[in-house]
């Protein structure tokens, strides 16, 4: 009886073995040959809609194309350091194929088959157009190169297990691209496209749950600042429903409030990128973010009097 049961528990173990190893595998996109020379000016929008600089960019010096990476996104789960994605070959991409650079934006997936921490938000860049991809790695091409690797993650154990982000993704990531709504106006459906693909606004302004994955029914609304320092507003009508699309849009060009703040923290960049963006594309995303439907979401910490 006693060695039928550890038979038992043996044959479960390797069957468990085998499911986990079977659904943390990476799933990498099949490309084919481009047929299309790269558009280097659509490289360089999707480059600024996607923030690249803000991580990227060497820390605390002025030129936001050097991007030797190195900057520290604290999170619950650790401390992560953003690469370098400069083109050199030895410690940026240089040496990445047009393949190797889709999957890692888009499935999460590195070079070497390994599964990237989601901090890179590819979990929103999956909706992004190949093609626009593509464009954008050339557009990278185009800029220094520059020399140092950044220091490895800072991540406890079990969070520093890249195997687990494979069941990770198969909790919290999609895999389809965007899919514009017939119903409305192409100028909508290219903000859509920028505030959920590329421009990834959902990645800090929507709380998550303890595994790290954003509460679907609190999209947009806000929450703690995944480094533990300040509040992240809720951009829904909930939120900004006192903004007209102009507020909205001077706002991403800007960072001026129309009640007369500023943005301010991790947004400052942000908006540095936004404003290299055309006019017609920050009116696009504006149209899209003022037809969010409000949404409730967690309470923000009460503001200490005098602060």
């Amino acid at each position: 009886m006693l060695r039928r049961t550890i038979l038992a528990v043996l044959i479960a173990a390797v069957a468990a073995s085998g499911v986990y190893w079977w659904l943390s595998l990476p799933a990498a996109l099949a490309l084919t040959a481009a047929t299309r020379a790269p558009d280097l000016a659509n490289g360089k929008e999707m480059f600024n809609a996607g923030g690249c600089s803000s991580c990227h960019a060497v820390p605390n010096q002025g030129d936001r194309l050097r991007l030797g990476g190195g900057l520290a996104l604290g999170s619950p789960f650790g401390t992560f350091y953003a690469p370098n994605i400069s083109p050199d070959p030895n410690d940026g991409i240089g040496r990445w194929s047009e393949s190797d650079f889709v999957n890692a934006v888009m499935r999460g997936i590195a070079p070497d088959g390994t599964h990237y921490f989601p901090a890179f938000p590819y979990t929103s860049y999956h909706l992004a157009k190949v093609d626009d991809v593509r464009d954008l790695f050339a557009y990278l091409k185009t800029l220094p190169a520059v020399q140092g690797k950044s220091r490895d993650h800072d991540v406890p154990f079990p969070f520093n297990i890249r195997r687990n982000i494979g069941i990770w993704k198969l909790l919290f990531m999609g895999t389809g691209t965007f899919v514009p709504d017939a119903s409305r106006s192409a100028q909508w459906n290219r903000g859509a496209y920028l505030v959920n693909a590329f421009g990834h606004c959902a990645e800090c302004h929507s709380p998550r749950n303890s595994l790290g994955g954003i509460i679907r029914g609190e999209r947009f609304a806000g929450g703690p600042n995944p480094d533990g320092e300040g509040w992240v507003p809720n951009i829904t009508q909930k939120g900004i429903g006192t903004w007209s699309e102009k507020d909205i849009a001077d706002f991403l060009e800007t960072g001026d409030m129309p009640e007369g703040d500023s943005a301010s923290g991790a947004m400052r960049p942000v908006i540095k990128n936004l404003a290299q963006l055309t006019a017609e594309d920050r009116a696009a995303m504006a149209a899209y973010l003022k037809s969010l439907p409000p949404v409730d979401g967690p309470t923000p910490p009460k503001r200490k009097e005098g602060s």
